[in-house]
């Protein structure tokens, strides 16, 4: 066979490629096949990590990294609930504002910017850096809360790399210092401090919502990506007082105040069919909008919290508790000569011998001998019951934070002297709440209504509490009736007449306790009343505390301030004047009111000096 004719081997094969190389032919698929391992392992991998689950450092793994770089989950702020008067006038609202905060991990690494924004926010560079520095190792920092809206947008327009800012809430109080007292305060964070504020934290607080929002490495929101939860403003609350009265008690109790140089006051006004509290207005008074230069002694709601020894204000509620035996009436004669009584070593006095006096003219001349004769003829349980019927020694039930419940003894053995000074309003202590409340009940015929802070409704806030009968009505009628007497021309509160309306009322001049008893030349101005005497529909306590001009009786410094809030009160209210009355208001001179309130001035116990021990004791 030629060598033509022989076939070629195996080996030897080749592909012509198309550059006319030679190329086997295996090599040819072998590279082909590697090619597509390689691609099957690739694609085999890449599917262990973005679908196949379970693997370790898998999609999982990679999608939840990626996650906690660039998705966030951000608060939005809830709204506060709005506090507002009992005509909806607004007390406490919310306004939105802008904190701006920083990440000091990022803001750290841009030095160059520190100089300008130190000087945005009006703080040293340093000063700057160095909080910068002492929080290096957090994600975020307050750089200024609460900014403006429009300023806090012109700040972050700089893209300042780290700084960001968030939406919040402040506190605003249109009504200033004239309700601060009872509405109370919030903290920075629009958390109830004071007040009503803090009684009703679980009702005004809304709850926070949640968004998811994707960021880029700068932590500039890019995309928002859902609502999680949305936000549930709280609920508005509405108080039972009239910002129109409030203002009024405000302003006279701020003047007189001022004018007789006092250490502090109070004004309650209450709504005798309601319950409601009308008007409670305390000094000195703080602007819960400008906290920095407030006085921790400001903050107290005086007329809630602070207890004194009611004094004279107390007499009629003896009077009460004297006629409920049925031994007395208003016209039961009484023989208070010679002017003077001796109870064991102390001897209690009248400002002059008043002879044989019926119980209305008792009340009338605040006689300290008459008082004392009657509660001498009962047992003191008697009249502390009624006492604590009228509401002394407990809460009002308003829930007032830190609101007093006052001192009422109650004791196995009553000495003869503190008996006496029992039934005078001396050896007890009381809020000015708690005086309004007990007079409330006269002027209510003697039932005993629930007070209130809030405007009823619902069974939340009282509405439906049914109201008690405490006293008879004869007997509340016919002690508010001899109280009308006290404003009259031979009483010790001629100041406290209203231009067209009847008042009832009783003064109160209380020495004060000091280290070593009663001080000579401390007191307290009281004047509790309501009008009109005929049918009342408010119910006033004033009380001054400590005033040094010279004046101190609560004829003088208190029962004027009784006058022109409640003048103001009963107009506001349409309660239409009685026309015989009307301009028939009598003006008294200072020496004339100050003759009259001298007979309140020896009402608390003092020893006898030695001219008075001369006296012939009764027998």
């Amino acid at each position: 066979m030629s060598k033509a004719q022989q076939k070629p081997k195996a080996a030897t094969v080749k592909s012509k490629t198309d550059n006319g190389l030679m190329i086997a032919r295996w090599r040819f698929y072998f590279v082909v096949l590697a090619l597509l391992v390689v691609v099957g392992f690739m694609l085999t991998h890449l599917a262990r990590l973005q679908v196949v689950p379970g693997e370790e450092k898998g999609f999982e793994f990679l999608q939840g990294q990626g996650d906690a770089r660039t998705v966030r989950t951000e608060s939005i702020a809830a709204y506060r609930g709005v506090i507002t008067d009992r005509h909806g006038e607004p007390l406490a609202v919310s306004t939105p504002v802008v904190s701006l905060w920083a990440n000091p991990q990022v803001l750290l690494q841009a030095p160059e910017v520190w100089s300008a924004l130190a000087g945005e926010l009006g703080k040293d560079k340093d000063a700057l850096a160095e909080k910068l520095n002492r929080y290096r190792n957090k994600e975020f920092v307050y750089l200024r809360r609460h900014m403006p809206p429009q300023d806090a947008e012109k700040l972050l327009a700089n893209d300042w790399p780290g700084v960001y800012g968030r939406t919040e809430y402040q506190r605003y109080y249109p009504a200033g210092e004239v309700a601060a007292h009872l509405v109370g305060f919030t903290d920075i964070d629009e958390r109830g401090r004071e007040g009503m504020e803090l009684a009703f934290e679980d009702w005004l607080q809304g709850k926070s919502g949640a968004k998811q929002v994707v960021k880029d490495l700068k932590g500039r929101v890019i995309k928002d990506d859902g609502l999680l939860r949305a936000p549930q403003p709280g609920q508005d609350l509405m108080l039972s007082v009239d910002l129109r009265m409030q203002y009024l008690a405000y302003r006279e109790l701020k003047a007189a105040v001022t004018r007789h140089k006092a250490k502090s006051g109070s004004v309650v006004v209450l709504d005798t069919e309601s319950g409601d509290v009308l008007a409670v207005a305390n000094q000195p008074a703080y602007n819960p909008n400008d906290r920095s230069r407030i006085r921790v002694d400001a903050l107290r709601n005086r007329a809630l919290t602070d207890q004194f020894e009611p004094g004279s204000t107390m007499k009629p509620l003896t009077v009460l508790a004297a006629m409920e035996t049925k031994r007395y009436t208003p016209g039961t004669l009484i023989d208070t000569r010679p002017g003077y009584i001796r109870v064991g070593k102390k001897t209690l006095l009248d400002p002059i011998n008043y002879g044989v006096i019926d119980v209305t003219r008792i009340l009338t001349k605040s006689s300290q001998v008459g008082i004392t004769k009657m509660a001498l003829d009962m047992e003191p349980e008697h009249v502390r019951d009624i006492f604590f019927r009228l509401g002394f020694g407990q809460s009002t039930g308003t829930g007032f934070p830190g609101e007093g419940v006052g001192v009422l003894p109650n004791k196995s053995k009553w000495h003869p002297i503190e008996r006496a000074n029992f039934a005078f309003g001396h050896g007890l202590s009381v809020t000015t709440l708690q005086l309004a409340q007990a007079y409330n009940v006269l002027a209510n015929r003697g039932e005993k209504q629930p007070l209130s802070l809030v405007r009823r409704a619902g069974a939340a806030f009282g509405e439906g509490l049914p109201a008690e009968q405490v006293v008879e009505p004869k007997l509340a009628d016919q002690v508010v009736k001899m109280l009308t007497t006290v404003v009259g021309p031979d009483g010790t509160a001629k100041r406290a007449r209203l231009d067209g309306y009847q008042v009832a009322g009783k003064t109160g001049t209380i020495h004060k306790v000091g280290a070593e008893g009663y001080a000579a030349d401390r007191y307290i101005g009281v004047f509790a009343g309501m009008a009109p005497a005929n049918d009342p529909k408010v119910v006033a306590v004033v009380v001054i505390n400590e005033p040094t001009d010279g004046k101190y009786f609560g004829g003088e410094v208190a029962a004027p301030v009784f006058a022109n809030v409640t003048q103001g009160v009963l107009r506001l209210m349409r309660v239409p004047p009685n026309e015989k009355l009307l301009n028939d208001k009598q003006k008294v001179t200072s020496t004339e009111v100050k003759t009259e309130a001298q007979k309140e001035i020896r009402e608390t116990v003092e020893t006898v000096s030695s001219t008075q021990s001369k006296r012939k004791p009764l027998t």
